[in-house]
């Protein structure tokens, strides 16, 4: 394998019609080398712990504290270049150089393939498009797990799970133009909706008519609305429509 064609700019490879195209990920390579260096300083001190037990403890058996260790070497995977053995009663890891260069010779390499013809996407363009991947599993994760909550989901028809799931999708679309408006801002498109939250609206009854007075909001919430370049109006009419829903609602918020 030659290793030179792996770099931190894309490299191209042609073969019988089908393109790949290799990059090396200088920050993933790293990221994997102070995983490993952790690991290690892990086991050191899980040895030091063992040492110290059969130093008070001469009766404790070496080989069950040995086995110890080499069972977490091998949960961590490590075994190919990092070994524990036995000095007098004491316990030592062993490192091999060679082996562990070996291990580390791929790190941050990886490969895409595609049948795509060059006048098609570029090499870069292939990259970045496969990056942007992370993106989709992102809007996945947001909409299942974590701000939306599609699941779980407390419906039964095929009719209504759809439903369910197209307001969810509506809502992400709704988020992702915040984050995109509010992107500069210092803060996550959470804490701006708990922002957004403090806006209200004052009643106002005058001869026998009423409207909502909508107050100057405050410093926080005038920022985040003029990112989406959104202006609040000074009142709004004030319609007594009653709120339809199966799930029961305090008093104050059954009418508009």
């Amino acid at each position: 394998m030659q290793l030179e064609f792996f770099a931190s700019e894309v490299c191209e490879i042609e073969q019988d019609g089908v393109r790949y195209v290799l990059r090396r990920n200088r920050l993933r390579a790293q990221q994997l080398a102070d995983s490993r260096s952790a690991k290690q300083t892990h086991l050191e001190q899980l040895c030091q712990q063992r040492n110290r037990y059969l130093a008070q403890h001469p009766r404790a058996k070496l080989a069950t504290a040995e086995k110890a260790i080499g069972a977490k070497v091998q949960q961590l995977k490590l075994e190919a270049w990092l070994t524990v053995r036995a000095e007098g009663r004491a316990l030592k890891l062993e490192v091999h150089p060679e082996a562990l260069e070996d291990a580390a010779r791929l790190d941050g390499c990886y490969v895409l393939k595609t049948d795509l013809p060059a006048t098609a996407a570029s090499a870069q363009t292939v990259h970045d498009r496969y990056k942007d991947l992370t993106q989709v599993e992102q809007a996945f994760r947001t909409c299942k797990t974590t701000h939306l909550e599609t699941r779980p989901i407390h419906v039964r028809t095929a009719e209504h799970t759809r439903s369910h799931v197209l307001v969810v999708m509506l809502a992400y679309l709704i988020r992702r133009a915040l984050s995109r408006a509010w992107a500069r801002m210092d803060g996550t498109v959470e804490e701006g909706l708990r922002q957004l939250q403090t806006l209200c609206a004052i009643e106002l009854r005058v001869d026998g008519g009423s409207c909502l007075r909508i107050p100057q909001p405050t410093p926080q919430a005038d920022a985040l609305l003029k990112a989406l370049n959104l202006r609040l109006p000074e009142a709004l009419p004030h319609k007594q429509v009653p709120v339809v829903t199966r799930k029961k609602l305090p008093e104050r918020r059954k009418l508009l």
